[in-house]
């Protein structure tokens, strides 16, 4: 069982803030995601660094750190979107103070670089959100699945029935049938990698582990995931979801596609695996909840993960 702390749901009124952690933002995707979520009854509040810029930076660390700081301590807020990943967001990792947090407690949503973060959170005992963030909100229409989804689990609506709610994304030829459950934990590949052997790494025991990237080459994602494997990593997995690895030229320099090569990577471990779940870098980019207890269920048909924790 997940022992983390679920933030409270929203409800209408309440107060969400958008602030940039990591690179620079065009501002027609702030103004854009402020829009949309204010359309969802929310007071809808621009952190002052936003919009700002220093090198390929949303500001310097001093400014990220100040807005983000601000937005944990703030105690009418209940959620945290942050704009983009891109880079930067490892800055401010052990300079959080969590003191105000842990009484007034928040979603953080974000996801690529937000991962070092969501890491952090998590490792603080709290749960946050996988989600898309502002260009998606800014570009893709009110009634865009992932869209609904991220609004549904803000708003608790994901949870109203008795049944958890679930994802249902289509079989793959590599997959590994069979049932585990665990704690939903993962992110981008490359950022969680780089935080291995600190106090931000993630715990592989009882974990469901689900990973994406963008813009890696082949072989350094397969780097990657043998530092998984030969650390210990992958063997003590409750589950494996391979997401969306986009952006990246497929050469066959590891004798066969990447999904292929990741699939002999696997081979040997018989807890339920899928490939090409829809997370990451994409338009179906499920919002997924750090820290809650799932169900994966690979058949021969399906794959459907369910969300067993309801807070």
């Amino acid at each position: 069982m997940s022992n983390l702390i679920f933030p409270p749901y929203l409800q209408e009124g309440d107060r969400i803030i958008i602030l940039s952690p990591s690179s620079k933002i065009d501002k027609t995707f702030l103004k854009g995601a402020h829009k949309r979520l204010k359309s969802w009854g929310l007071e809808v509040v621009l952190a002052k660094h936003a919009g700002s810029a220093s090198g390929t930076y949303a500001g310097n660390i001093h400014q990220r750190l100040e807005d983000l700081q601000k937005a944990m301590d703030d105690e009418k807020a209940k959620a945290i979107l942050c704009s983009r990943g891109g880079y930067g967001a490892v800055h401010l990792l052990n300079k959080l103070d969590f003191t105000k947090f842990k009484k007034h407690p928040k979603w953080l949503i974000g996801f690529s670089d937000i991962t070092a973060l969501h890491n952090e959170f998590q490792q603080k005992g709290f749960a946050s959100l996988h989600a898309l963030m502002a260009r998606h909100l800014t570009v893709e229409p009110e009634d865009d699945a992932c869209t609904q989804a991220l609004k549904n689990i803000l708003f608790g609506s994901a949870f109203a029935d008795k049944e958890a709610f679930s994802y249902v994304a289509p079989k793959h030829k590599l997959n590994h049938v069979g049932i585990g459950t665990g704690v939903l934990r993962g992110g981008n590949l490359s950022v969680f990698y780089g935080l291995r052997g600190t106090p931000y790494d993630l715990p592989a025991k009882g974990t469901i582990l689900f990973i994406e990237d963008v813009g890696e080459r082949p072989h350094a994602i397969e780097r990657m995931m043998y530092n998984l494997k030969l650390g210990g990593v992958l063997e003590k997995l409750s589950g494996l979801i391979i997401g969306q690895f986009t952006e990246y030229e497929e050469n066959k320099s590891l004798g066969k596609d990447l999904y292929g090569a990741l699939a002999d990577l696997v081979k040997e471990y018989d807890y339920p695996i899928c490939f090409g779940f829809p997370v990451g870098h994409v338009t179906k980019n499920f919002p997924l909840i750090n820290g809650a207890e799932v169900t994966l269920e690979v058949s021969k048909k399906e794959v459907k993960l369910s969300f067993n924790t309801e807070k």
